[in-house]
Order: C-alpha cells, then sequence, then structure tokens
C-alpha cells in the first residue's frame, strides 16, 4: 500500500532541519572564533590556567589561616611563601637529579621497543619484520622526543627557558591575587552582569571551581601514593633510575587512563632491559596491583564525588587534547572537559520543566571559592 507524503509537514519538517542546521553552524563558528581567539593570547591564558591550578592546590591552606582570624593579604603571603620554599626543594632534591637522567631514561626505553621487536619476530608469533618496522620505528621516534623532552625541554634553548620563566613567576604572581582577593571576585562580577546573568554565572563558577579543585587535588593525592608504592617496588625489584621512573608516574596521574598506561610500559621497558624478562614480568603484577588498588580504594576514598564523566569520554578528550595541543593538550583535557560538563549540566536544570509540586529554585551564588557572597 503506497504511503502519500504530506506536503505541509514535509515542508515543515524541513524548515525545522534548515533552521537547527543554521543554529548548529554559528555554534560551531562561533566555538572556531573562540578557540582562535584563545590560541592568539595564549600568553596571557596559560600563566592563568597555571595559576588557578595552583590556587586549586593551595586554597585550603589560605582558608584554613582565614578562618583562624588571619588578614587575607597574610594568609595568601605565607601561603604563597611555603609554596615557593617547597617547590624550590622539589627542585633541588628531585627534579635535578631526574634530568641528569632523562636521556638515560629515553635510551632505555628506546633499547627496551627493540627488544619486544626482536621478540615479536622470533617464535611463538614470527611477526614478519616489515610488518612492525615501521609501528616500532614511530613508537621509537615518539617516546625518544616525548621521554627526553618532557624534562629537559626547559634547559634547552634561551627561549623556552625565558617562556617558562615568565610563566612561573606570572602564574605565582596570580596565585598570590586569587588566594588574596578570590572571594571578592563573584560578587564584583555578578554586580557587573544584567538581568539572569547576575545569578547564573556566579553559580556556574562556583560549580566549575569545586569540579577543578576536586580533579587537582584527588589526580595529585593518587598520583603520590602510586608514585611512592610503584617506585618502592621498582626498588625492592632492583630496577634502576627508580627517582625518574616514579617521578613519570606522578606526572602521568593527571592524564587519566592514558597517562598511567605509558608511565607503566616504561617501567616495564626499564626493566626488561636492565633486569631481564622476569624481573620485568614482576614490576608489570606490581603496576597492576597499584592500578587495582588505585580504582578500587585510593580514588573512592579520595574523590568525595565523581567529575561525572564517562570513561570513554575521559580517553576520547585525553586524545583530542593530544592531538590538538600535545602534552599540554592531554594534561587540560579532562579538567576543560569536566567543566563543559558542570556548564551543560547546569543549562539542563535551567531548561527542564519544573515539577508540578513546587516552584523551581535559583540557587543562590556562592563565592567562587566556595564561601557564602555577600552582597552580590
Amino acid at each position: 500500500m503506497s504511503v502519500t507524503l504530506s506536503s505541509t509537514r514535509t515542508r515543515a519538517a524541513l524548515r525545522t532541519s534548515a533552521r537547527v542546521s543554521v543554529e548548529l553552524l554559528l555554534v560551531l563558528v562561533m566555538t572556531a572564533v573562540s578557540l582562535w581567539l584563545l590560541g592568539r593570547m595564549w600568553s596571557v591564558v596559560w600563566p592563568l590556567v597555571v595559576g588557578l591550578l595552583l590556587t586549586t592546590l593551595t586554597w585550603p591552606a589560605a582558608r584554613r589561616l582565614r578562618r583562624w582570624g588571619w588578614p587575607p593579604a597574610l594568609a595568601a603571603s605565607v601561603v604563597t611563601l611555603l609554596f615557593l620554599l617547597v617547590a624550590v626543594g622539589v627542585v633541588a632534591l628531585i627534579a635535578v637529579p631526574v634530568a641528569s637522567q632523562s636521556g638515560e631514561l629515553a635510551d632505555g626505553v628506546v633499547e627496551g621497543i627493540q627488544r619486544l621487536r626482536e621478540w615479536a619476530s622470533g617464535p611463538p608469533l614470527n611477526i614478519g619484520d616489515d610488518q612492525i618496522t615501521g609501528a616500532f620505528d614511530s613508537a621509537t621516534a615518539r617516546i625518544q622526543d616525548s621521554v627526553g623532552s618532557m624534562v629537559t625541554t626547559v634547559v634547552t634553548g634561551v627561549s623556552t627557558v625565558v617562556n617558562g620563566v615568565v610563566t612561573a613567576v606570572l602564574a605565582v604572581f596570580l596565585m598570590f591575587f586569587m588566594l588574596k582577593d578570590g572571594t571578592r571576585f563573584l560578587p564584583w562580577l555578578g554586580r557587573q552582569l544584567p538581568g539572569r546573568l547576575a545569578t547564573d554565572i556566579p553559580v556556574v563558577a562556583e560549580r566549575a571551581w569545586s569540579t577543578l579543585g576536586e580533579f587537582v587535588r584527588s589526580q595529585a593525592y593518587v598520583g603520590l601514593l602510586d608514585a611512592v608504592l610503584i617506585g618502592i617496588g621498582l626498588w625492592v625489584v632492583g630496577v634502576p633510575l627508580v627517582l625518574p621512573l616514579a617521578v613519570l608516574t606522578f606526572v602521568s596521574a593527571f592524564v587519566p587512563i592514558v597517562g598511567a598506561l605509558f608511565a607503566g610500559f616504561v617501567a616495564v621497558l626499564i626493566a626488561l632491559v636492565s633486569n631481564g624478562p622476569t624481573d620485568a614480568l614482576i614490576v608489570l603484577a606490581v603496576i597492576v596491583v597499584v592500578q587495582q588498588l588505585e580504582g578500587n580504594v585510593f580514588q573512592p576514598m579520595i574523590q568525595s564525588r565523581g567529575l561525572g564523566l564517562h570513561a570513554a569520554v575521559v580517553l576520547l578528550a585525553v586524545t583530542l587534547g593530544g592531538s590538538l595541543a600535545g602534552i599540554v593538550g592531554s594534561l587540560l583535557a579532562v579538567p576543560a572537559a569536566a567543566l563543559i560538563a558542570v556548564v551543560w549540566n547546569y543549562l539542563r536544570e535551567q531548561l527542564a520543566e519544573p515539577e508540578a509540586d513546587g516552584e523551581d529554585e535559583v540557587p543562590s551564588p556562592r563565592g567562587a571559592l566556595g564561601d557564602p557572597v555577600a552582597g552580590a
């Protein structure tokens, strides 16, 4: 039986599709323009991002001092000074030895890849050399570049050193001012915005701040636990380069899923090269046990609330961030995705139908650092 299409409904569907397509196109164009502007202003945006991340780590200490009656300027100054002392101590005790061993670490990874290549080409796999040459050569180049440059890039050029120093100085100053005056920002911003935005923007900013702080602190704690436990395991087994591998494990913890796989792969390769296949299997077992403890014990204990992101979303975000901006993109991909989820969830709340038994309540704005806003 033939069906006759309604011309009226067809035209309405086409008009609706055209309107939605134009709106989506405008959103994509606006997104592209925003990303372009972000790239043009990266020299300012990057210190701001670093300062914001540092503030999420140091704010609990500053908040405690302020609750004890310390003036904001004094609390911010003390916390900033203590942070600088800790940073200098880390550089003196850890970063310098790690940088001096980074070349050896990169050479060990490359040699481990070559051994895997030889093993794959022999029995029982008997994979043809021409089938794996391209893949292993590409992997060798990538790992040699990333492992070596990730630790030593800051000392390989005058331009890089100057940019790093400027970024660090600006980030520390911004951290100080955020610790000192952060609670005044949202009330001021609320007074500058018209109408509904005066309420919506502070609420979204408060939720974004909470999500960002939770991510940075939890990843730092989990990464530190992973680094200590895996470092102890490597030391017991007798694997060399324990300190660089532990530092690599800690840094990789800020890139969920992919970072743990990369750090574990490097540790197993170093154990294979230096101690042989038996110790490499032991190191692999240690890493698997630690990762299981992380996923099932550490993170549920440390993270009171999840980021609300599925593992597949995290993996795709890390992959996209790495392809767009390298290591920096991988580090910032997950917090950026979490902040986008915060904005999306708030929009869904505002666009949802009101419940029949009550009216929608607009949440009261709170300060950017978790303190109630007065006079917003």
